[in-house]
């Protein structure tokens, strides 16, 4: 996959944040060495959001935010505040951007921020050429601090070296998708049913990426419909490694692979590479405890427009009412929505999160663990009420322990 097609979701996402007129968007242009950003001498020049991304070496590849200032005021402002603040759930670097000799409770109150949702970040001090080398005893000593002059392009190739030096290790460490679960020259049999939601003519991104997680290590797939895969396993000579399916076919797959077979489904890989698998797996035994006119939130990543058998919206509501046999209220939020109110809902379903990047997923279990509300993932809830979840999490040892404490 070329690093200029990587999609977001496996980017490093480099948030730029400070006050109005700090220079935020100047700097973000001089980084990526193009106009991206709109600059003006007038305060709040930047309204929303600004995205770019791009390959940042030796990191790779990076998306860039640019963001409006944290002290805009009045009713607008403070609506563009709250997006600022909310770039935060999917931030895994931060830069704080201010002017030589002026730090103030708009950066500190930054910093708070950073550290409540335990993001790296550093400090840069822009429009150096204007004034002298701020006094940094208000700063943390372990906090890289960077001098700059975007407009005379002064401390750029410093602040790209901050960039790569800040980013923690792990941050470099492609976490695998199924790699660790199988073995060079093993074989891999992906069912993927061709529903109404597929883009024409391509698989869906969980699937593509799937089977080059494979390829990248050493192993072969093959795929097929879920129409065709009782034909596909008697033709092969020796059995696959694994069997992973899309989730909403748990039912048919389960019973036509052979239980000597491993068998999960692409949801339930992505709860592990995109959020934290023992979470999910601990919140879906919540389903238990719910009653009637419970509320119940569905989360969905992508934004596309829903069809008559959505999964989110039809047929995992349609699945939980029938097996709890309860009234339940269920609220769908999508894209990178997510509601404040949660201490409203007794469970939170995500999806599997192919379209964020880790940091966003993270944040939402977060939140929701502070709010005391369980979360769970689509793969693993669906596997669930079918009755299967033992089945497609044997091949996870790292979740054996909470299933052993539910028997």
């Amino acid at each position: 996959m070329s690093v200029l097609k990587t999609p977001k979701g496996f980017r490093i996402h480099i948030g730029i944040f400070g006050r109005r007129n700090v220079g935020k968007s100047s700097l973000l242009n001089a980084l990526v060495g193009q106009s991206i950003s709109i600059v003006s001498p007038t305060p709040g020049t930047t309204t929303d959001p600004v995205e770019k991304a791009m390959e940042l070496q030796p990191i790779g590849p990076v998306v860039f935010i640019d963001t409006a200032g944290v002290d805009d005021i009045g009713a607008l402002g403070g609506k563009r505040v709250e997006k600022t603040i909310k770039i935060l759930e999917r931030t895994d670097l931060a830069i704080l951007v201010t002017e030589a000799n002026i730090w103030t409770d708009f950066e500190r109150g930054l910093i708070q921020k950073f550290e409540e949702y335990e993001i790296p970040y550093l400090v840069v001090f822009n429009k150096i050429d204007k004034s002298a080398k701020p006094d940094q005893t208000d700063i943390n000593k372990n906090v890289r601090v960077v001098y700059t002059s975007a407009v005379s392009k002064v401390g750029i190739d410093e602040l790209r070296q901050a960039i790569i030096e800040t980013i923690p290790d792990e941050y470099f460490r492609s976490r695998p998708i199924i790699g660790d679960l199988i073995n060079p020259g093993d074989l891999v049999v992906l069912v993927v049913p061709i529903d109404k939601e597929a883009p024409k003519g391509r698989l869906i991104l969980p699937q593509v990426q799937t089977i080059r997680d494979i390829l990248d290590h050493n192993g072969y797939c093959i795929v097929v419909k879920e129409n065709e895969l009782k034909s596909a396993l008697e033709n092969l000579k020796t059995p696959p490694a694994i069997t992973v399916t899309d989730s909403q076919v748990f039912d048919i797959v389960n019973q036509m692979v052979p239980e000597h077979i491993p068998l999960t489904s692409f949801s339930i890989l992505y709860a592990r590479q995109k959020g934290d698998l023992r979470e999910f797996v601990k919140g879906v035994y919540s389903i238990k405890n719910l009653k009637d006119c419970d509320k119940v939130l569905i989360a969905e990543a992508c934004t596309h427009h829903p069809i008559a058998d959505d999964i989110g919206r039809v047929k995992i509501p349609n699945w939980l009412k029938q097996y709890t046999g309860l009234d339940l209220k269920i609220d769908v939020f999508s894209g990178h929505d997510f509601p404040e109110n949660l201490s409203e809902y007794k469970l939170v379903i995500h999806c599997g999160a192919c379209m964020f990047n880790r940091k966003e997923v993270l944040t939402r279990i977060y939140k929701c663990k502070k709010a005391g509300v369980p979360i769970t993932n689509y793969g693993v809830t669906i596997s669930f009420l079918h009755g299967i979840l033992n089945r497609t999490l044997k091949p996870f040892k790292e979740v054996w322990d909470i299933i052993q404490s539910q028997r």
